[in-house]
C-alpha cells in the first residue's frame, strides 16, 4: 500500500490527535481533537480503500465546529494503522473494534469501500443513530467480475474466486450486495454520490435506496470519486443529515 508511507510521515495540525487501539496483534490508529467538549455526540468516520483518515479532516472539522465528537479511523493497512495487508471483513471487524471502545456512534460516516463495509456492520447491529455513505463502493462480487475480465478469464474465474473467499471468511458475499443490505440497515440514512463517478457507478447506491426503510440520495456533478470529502455543499447535506434538521434535499 504506497500510500501508507505518505500517511505515516504527514504531519496532522493540532488539535487532532492520534489513539492506538490494539486489534488483531497490532493496532489501529484513531484521532480526536483535543479541544472537544466531553460528552457531545460522537461521529465516527471511515474513509475508503487506499485511503487514510486525514481526508476525513475537513468534515471533521465541520461537525466539531457544529458541536460534535469526530471520531476519525485508520481503517487496518491504512494511513497509521498497522499491516500491510487487509480485507473487507477485517474492516468490519475493526468498525466493531473501534465501536466498543468508543461508540456507541450518533452519527457514522464512511466512504467508499469503507461505506460498505459500514452498511456490513450496521445491518449486523453495529449501533449508531444516523448514517452517511459517501460514494458507496460496488459489492465484492463486482470486483472479481472486473478483475477476472482484466485477467482475461471467464465468469468461473470469478465464481472460483468467489468461492474460495467465502469459505476462508465465513461469511456469504451477497451479505454486501446492496439489495441484501438495503432491507437490514434501519437508521435514516443519507447516500452522497456523484453522478459522473467512474469508480463506483451511482448506480450501487440507488439500488441500496429502493430497500432503505429510511434513505435519502443526494446526487453531485462533477466531483469524481473523491472530491466529495472536501465539497462544502455535500459537507454541508451531512452536516444537516446527522442534525436530524427537515432542509435536506431528496434526490
Amino acid at each position: 500500500m504506497p500510500t501508507k508511507w505518505l500517511a505515516r510521515s504527514r504531519d496532522v495540525p493540532l488539535p487532532w490527535m492520534e489513539r492506538r487501539l490494539p486489534f488483531e496483534g497490532g493496532h489501529v490508529s484513531v484521532w480526536q481533537r483535543g479541544d472537544v467538549a466531553a460528552g457531545v455526540p460522537k461521529v465516527l468516520l471511515a474513509h475508503g480503500w487506499a485511503g487514510d483518515a486525514q481526508q476525513m479532516r475537513a468534515l471533521g472539522d465541520t461537525l466539531a465546529a457544529a458541536g460534535f465528537d469526530p471520531v476519525l479511523l485508520d481503517l487496518p493497512a491504512h494511513g497509521r494503522s498497522s499491516g500491510w495487508r487487509s480485507n473487507l471483513l477485517q474492516w468490519v471487524r475493526a468498525l466493531f473494534a473501534v465501536t466498543a471502545r468508543f461508540g456507541p456512534w450518533d452519527g457514522v460516516v464512511a466512504h467508499s469501500l469503507g461505506a460498505m463495509a459500514l452498511s456490513h456492520a450496521l445491518a449486523r447491529g453495529l449501533p449508531a443513530r444516523r448514517v452517511a455513505l459517501i460514494a458507496l463502493a460496488p459489492p465484492p462480487w463486482q470486483f472479481l467480475r472486473w478483475f477476472a475480465q482484466a485477467m482475461g478469464g471467464s465468469e468461473s474465474l470469478a465464481a472460483g474466486m468467489r468461492g474460495h473467499i467465502e469459505q476462508r471468511e465465513g461469511v456469504s458475499l451477497g451479505h454486501f450486495e446492496p439489495a441484501w443490505l438495503g432491507e437490514r440497515v434501519e437508521q435514516p440514512t443519507l447516500i452522497v454520490h456523484d453522478r459522473g463517478d467512474v469508480t463506483a457507478p451511482l448506480a450501487g447506491s440507488e439500488t441500496l435506496l429502493a430497500g432503505l426503510p429510511a434513505g435519502r440520495l443526494y446526487v453531485t456533478e462533477g466531483l469524481g470519486h473523491r472530491r466529495l470529502l472536501s465539497d462544502p455543499a455535500a459537507m454541508r447535506q451531512v452536516l444537516a443529515h446527522l442534525s436530524a434538521t427537515p432542509s435536506l434535499r431528496a434526490i
